[in-house]
């Protein structure tokens, strides 16, 4: 299994390397059954983040005819004044980039029509962390279907066509999406174990000393009544 963790320009970093230590860590305790690649769409280059200091290098392309497995991260920045709370965002005072205008940058990019060829391509998966699921729902690819995305950004996610979910994870077949910045762990470990099994996802977590939180939601079962 080949898993892409796909950079852009702005990333935020600890929403590509929590997922990607996880699954990296995976490669050897499936026996080298999953590889794990930083790309682009734009190809082999540096990628800054959202910090001047920190940036990584994508060593090919992003090829969702290749990957079975992507994962796209958020943006770190500014969220507008007023989003989520139903008010008009306020202009920028303050010279940092708004985690909207990021994605937005994004979507100029060939990176949302790549991701639509992932999300259209049988037995792929797609899974976000934080604002990656706000930069596909931006692209029109999330209409009726349950992610989660940072706090923050939940209005907007719905805003955008997405079935808002309040959860650390939510898997939605093809599409697994995490919350905050530091559910990308709990992510990773989720494909871990819903790829490969408990034992791994198991081994892996015992390796990072990182215990999972919350159950990870997904629309089956009953539908509990109101508490």
């Amino acid at each position: 299994m080949l898993a892409q963790v796909v950079l852009f320009d702005g990333f935020d970093p600890l929403d590509v390397v929590a997922p990607y230590e996880v699954l990296e860590a995976g490669g050897p305790a499936t026996g080298g059954a999953l590889r794990v690649e930083l790309v682009s769409a734009e190809g082999a280059r540096e990628v800054p983040s959202a910090f001047g200091a920190v940036s990584l290098r994508a060593v090919g392309a992003f090829d969702p005819d290749r990957a079975d497995l992507v994962v796209v991260p958020g943006a770190a920045g500014r969220m507008p004044a007023g989003e989520g709370t139903g008010q008009e965002p306020a202009a920028p005072d303050d010279g940092v980039p708004s985690i909207p205008d990021v994605l937005a940058r994004a979507l100029r990019t060939p990176l949302p029509a790549l991701l639509k060829s992932a999300l259209d391509r049988p037995g792929s998966t797609v899974a976000t962390v934080c604002g990656g699921s706000l930069l596909l729902a931006m692209a029109g690819l999330l209409k009726g279907r349950h992610a989660v995305t940072h706090h923050q950004g939940m209005e907007h996610l719905a805003a955008c066509g997405a079935v808002a979910v309040d959860a650390r994870v939510v898997d939605d077949g093809d599409l697994v999406t995490g919350a905050g910045v530091t559910s990308g762990l709990d992510v990773g470990l989720h494909l871990l174990e819903r790829e490969f099994g408990p034992q791994v996802a198991h081994a892996v977590e015992q390796l990072l000393s990182h215990e999972r939180r919350g159950i990870v939601w997904r629309a089956t079962g009953l539908v509990p009544a109101a508490l």
